[in-house]
């Protein structure tokens, strides 16, 4: 995955005529500074483009028909410098298809008390021009993100820089394509979910190809491409097993896969073991490693969790920060150190580890074929959020808890895994109950690069119900803000 630069977001600061030629000269004197700053700083991933102040209706809908007809344009940020009336900023919200942040800060950060005088105030006038912006933002029902501060400061461009990964992962989902390799798991239901209304309101093109099709690629790879694989896998794992063979079949595997997937475009995909049809093994050091290179993955015909994956970690494509797909395994119970464990038979992707991977080769116990290889370590310590996204029946609802994974003092020499170890917030009991009343799905996506807020910017910004489980979560108040959800969201149809 590339870097996040190469996504824009236009900069686009409102003014109007009445003030005159030398006001507006400094307006994107001062605009084209903030760009500067802002792409020299390490903590601004993508790239911020200068545009010239707008002053008039004309001028702000054709800025707004050129962030739509960028390609490489992810949303816009805007700014009232000066008072810009609002009206003027009608038909061109109503054009707008991109995500919209509005900062609202100002040039100078202290009031220049000794030699403020009228000219000053015509100038700087961002408390009075982003009220006006604000309400028409507001009157228009329009989804926006709004971020107050003096530009310069860095907690202000770090709250930038997440609603920019926000915007990416919007993006990159409108455009995102998920493999789904056979059907669900039979019988289980939150893997389920309607597909249809899935690209309506995400973008996700959700395709169903047989294991065949798989089948016939795999039968296909030459002794040469799995040479080439091994190769890869010794790059970045220890080879802890004398089964070479079964690694090879899993080589074999991944260069069928991601065959596919590059010559169809597609970001992510899933699998499923009650139907492998003639595979010798269930992927599992095969979509490891895919998803170590970016791919998103579901296991049991999860496409839903699949495609998070790919979302969130083209959030993250930047940081070197760890996003696994995930499933809760079991509950440590200690009153004095509640902690879940997590998991999954084989797939959860390496760039989570603490340390260098293992291949190893045990028995699955489950889906009757050959022993998998499969990657194993211990996860690393850390903040983190585990998220999930449900189908309610009328509406998408996204799951977040924020969690701090654990070291991991224990070995499990009797469960050959990848594991991670995390004490859930507030606590094991109230994260656990909140999120089965929540309705969240035994499979999620764990990050050390995301939060909440970004999190549920994305959620904003794809227009979907957004549930946050944390330190402060108190389970009466949950209750009480699902039912009001359900009341808000049966409006909204």
């Amino acid at each position: 995955m590339t870097s996040l630069k190469k996504y824009k977001f236009l900069f686009i600061v409102g003014s109007q005529d009445l003030y005159g030629e030398e006001v507006l000269r400094t307006v994107d004197e001062h605009a084209k500074a903030m760009v500067d700053e802002w792409n020299a700083d390490a903590n601004i991933p993508c790239t911020v483009v200068f545009h010239p102040v707008v002053r008039n209706s004309e001028e702000i809908y054709r800025a707004m028909m050129a962030a739509n007809n960028d390609e490489d344009c992810a949303g816009i940020i805007t700014w009232m410098h000066t008072f810009s009336p609002s009206k003027m900023w009608i038909r061109g919200f109503q054009a707008l298809q991109k995500p919209l942040l509005h900062v609202n800060t100002q040039f100078n950060r202290d009031i220049p008390w000794d030699s403020i005088d009228m000219d000053f105030m015509n100038l700087n006038q961002s408390a009075h021009g982003d009220r006006e912006h604000g309400f028409i933002i507001a009157r228009m029902r329009l989804q926006q993100k709004v971020i107050s501060g003096w530009w310069k400061e860095e907690k202000f461009r770090k709250r930038v820089a997440g609603w920019m990964r926000a915007a990416v992962g919007a993006f990159e989902s409108r455009r995102l394509r998920v493999l789904r390799v056979s059907d669900n798991m039979r019988d289980v239901a939150v893997t389920e979910g309607d597909k249809v209304e899935a690209q309506i309101k995400f973008g996700w093109r959700v395709d169903h190809y047989g294991v065949e099709d798989i089948i016939r690629l795999v039968d296909a790879v030459t002794d040469r491409e799995i040479d080439a694989q091994m190769e890869e896998y010794k790059q970045h794992y220890d080879m802890a097993t004398d089964n070479i063979a079964a690694v090879r079949y899993q080589a074999r595997e991944e260069v069928a896969l991601k065959k596919f997937m590059e010559k169809e475009k597609f970001g992510a995909f899933h699998t499923n073991f009650q139907d492998l049809q003639q595979l010798r093994q269930l992927p599992g050091l095969a979509a490891q490693d895919l998803m170590r290179q970016g791919y998103g993955f579901g296991a049991e015909g999860d496409w839903k969790t699949a495609a998070l994956c790919r979302v969130m970690k083209s959030m993250t494509a930047d940081l070197d920060c760890g996003t696994a797909f995930m499933e809760d395994y079991t509950y440590n119970f200690d009153p004095a150190c509640g902690m879940n464990m997590g998991s999954h038979m084989l797939e959860v992707c390496p760039s989570v580890a603490c340390d260098r991977p293992k291949i190893q080769v045990f028995p699955l116990g489950i889906g009757d074929r050959e022993d998998p290889a499969r990657l194993t370590f211990k996860a690393k310590a850390g903040p983190a959020v585990l998220a999930t996204v449900i189908d309610m029946g009328d509406r998408f609802r996204m799951i977040v808890n924020d969690v701090e994974c654990q070291k991991q003092e224990h070995d499990m020499p009797k469960l050959p895994v990848a594991a991670v170890l995390w004490k859930p917030l507030p606590d094991l009991q109230t994260s656990a109950e909140a999120w089965i009343y929540a309705g969240g799905a035994h499979h999620s996506i764990l990050s050390y690069g995301l939060t909440d807020e970004e999190l549920r910017d994305f959620a904003e910004i794809m227009d979907i119900e957004y549930v946050h489980i944390g330190r402060d979560t108190d389970i009466h108040e949950l209750r009480k803000e699902l039912t009001w959800n359900d009341l808000v969201w049966k409006l909204k149809k």
